[in-house]
């Protein structure tokens, strides 16, 4: 790995560190400090916040440390801040909510089976257990009367890639023992490796969980033959199957590729697929087989062709967590390590692609899907608009310099005399937020006259090329240098920052870093 000059002092801190082999996921915690060594632009009491990020499930943790009083996870100060979020991490958050949802999403997939009576159960293993409840319910918690939930624990390990196969042999007898138990009329199955591991630099590693997947999707599909139900096979999204940069360095990322759809009956000739369709159709799909007229707040359509078909009262969904569909072999895991399972399926029964990102999916064109959008419209089967889509209209309109979410931290900033701080992902493009919004928050500072501004970042690897964090990191701090009322104080990896699983320590370091300025030292003079 090449060490890069950067005219920074946290681009520099951060070309060190990859030097020693640290990348931006697992970036260790990197502060600012003075000449007396001193860190600067901590987070003091009564100061005010901006959370940038979107997305929201794996902001809470960090959010919660930060604003509950009676919070008991480790140690915290008695901050007092006014925090805004740019979106609703969870309702009941003490914050300011720039953009809030617009609107309830009511009728999704789970809701409406359970009002008709109809018993759904959803089976995944806790790495993606919040997709298949929050999500896959229109951004819902509780469950549904008539929703039963099997998660299974994921392995509790900092080395994922120990792990390939993660748990998907267990989901996959839970999600087999349902079915030949009968009583559930729905059953929702994730299989988590084919994204999770698809992040990870090793390639032995992406191919291990592909055959893990693609083994057990031949248990879950013999099984439900032998159980009478009838199998929709399909993803969220891709990753492993564009693995690679035209230059051959290695994107990790999602991408913008469909996904497969396989329907698997025992009455396959009477079934086909249009080929035209996208994941919000998923849902309308499932009430056809049921022979179900779908609900109003329902815009997709059947993705079944023909008229003369039996209905079946016992479907299962299974998605394969991160599996994309490219029929050319260039960085392809699937197509290089082999999927032979998925190959005789796809020649037994009907196949065909569904549109994962992009308009479609209410995204911006040319974008990346990711498991939130993509088992967000699988469950509520009609387009909702993304945050990402409002956010960047704000901004173009002027909008987003009025937003009251902000100018209430602004404005508390002012009052009190405090500081105003910045928190977000630095990255291009991210499911969690792109570096646009940060600049923008800049932007805003500077109009409203703030003198005191500090941001704070979180870098992530995916979707990026190897080593971009340095170099969006130097931007920002160019950027603050000409704005100079803006300091970037701080920098981490998104793995520490980002938890959704009650990583504790992991928050603990992100929030030992914001307060109290604990971290690998930038001297703030310090230049090439």
């Amino acid at each position: 790995m090449t060490k890069q000059k950067y005219s920074t002092p946290l681009a520099q801190a951060i070309a060190e560190a990859y030097v020693k082999g640290e990348g931006d996921e697992d970036l260790e915690p990197i502060v600012l400090v003075d000449e007396n060594r001193d860190p600067i632009g901590r987070i003091n009491p009564n100061d005010a916040l901006i959370f940038a990020n979107i997305r929201g499930e794996r902001e809470v943790e960090l959010t919660l440390a930060l604003t509950e009083k009676k919070f008991d996870k480790f140690a915290i100060e008695s901050l007092d801040l006014c925090v805004s979020t740019m979106i609703e991490y969870h309702p009941d958050l003490p914050v300011h909510v720039a953009f809030p949802p617009t609107s309830n999403l009511d009728n999704t997939l789970t809701e409406f089976l359970t009002k008709q009576n109809k018993r759904v159960l959803k089976c995944v293993e806790s790495e993606k257990a919040i997709h298949l409840t929050y999500f896959f319910n229109g951004k819902k918690h509780p469950k549904f009367d008539n929703e039963d939930r099997i998660i299974i624990q994921s392995q509790e390990t900092e080395n994922l890639s120990e792990f390939p196969e993660m748990k998907t042999l267990e989901v996959a007898n839970s999600t087999i023992a349902a079915m030949e138990e009968g009583q559930y009329n729905l059953i929702v199955t994730n299989l988590s490796p084919c994204d999770v591991m698809g992040h990870i630099e090793k390639k032995e590693v992406v191919g291990k969980a592909i055959h893990a997947v693609d083994e057990q999707l031949e248990r879950i599909t013999f099984s439900a033959l032998e159980t009478d139900y009838t199998v929709l096979v399909t993803a969220d999204h891709g990753v492993a199957e564009s693995w690679l940069y035209p230059d051959g360095s290695i994107d990790t990322g999602h991408t913008s590729n469909p996904v497969p759809l396989l329907i698997i009956s025992e009455n396959e000739n009477e079934l086909k697929l249009r080929g035209d369709g996208s994941l919000v159709d998923i849902a309308p799909t499932i009430l056809d087989i049921m022979g179900l007229s779908k609900p109003q707040e329902m815009e997709g359509e059947t993705l079944l062709i023909g008229e003369t078909r039996k209905t079946c009262q016992r479907v299962l969904l299974l998605i394969l967590d991160g599996w994309g569909y490219n029929p050319d072999s260039y960085g392809n895991l699937f197509i290089e390590f082999g999927t032979p399972n998925m190959d005789k399926l796809k020649t037994h029964y009907p196949f065909a692609t569904l549109i994962a990102s992009g308009p479609r999916l209410g995204m911006p064109e040319g974008t990346v899907g990711n498991s939130e959008i993509g088992h967000l419209h699988m469950g509520a089967g009609r387009r909702i608009i993304s945050d990402r889509v409002k956010i960047f209209e704000d901004i173009e309109s002027g909008d987003f310099f009025k937003n009251n979410a902000f100018l209430e931290a602004v404005n508390h900033a002012k009052t009190n005399e405090t500081a105003l701080h910045l928190l977000g992902i630095i990255s291009f493009y991210s499911s969690h937020g792109s570096i646009k919004y940060l600049e923008s928050l800049m932007e805003l500072a500077k109009r409203e006259n703030l003198s005191k501004v500090f941001l704070h970042g979180m870098l992530g690897r995916r979707g990026e090329r190897p080593e971009a964090g340095a170099e969006y990191v130097n931007k920002l701090e160019l950027k603050a240098q000409e704005m100079g009322n803006v300091d970037v104080v701080s920098i981490i990896g998104r793995h520490w920052a980002l938890d959704r699983e009650e990583n504790w320590d992991r928050i603990q370091k992100t929030y030992n870093l914001l307060v109290y300025g604990k971290g690998n030292e930038a001297q703030l003079s310090k230049s090439i």
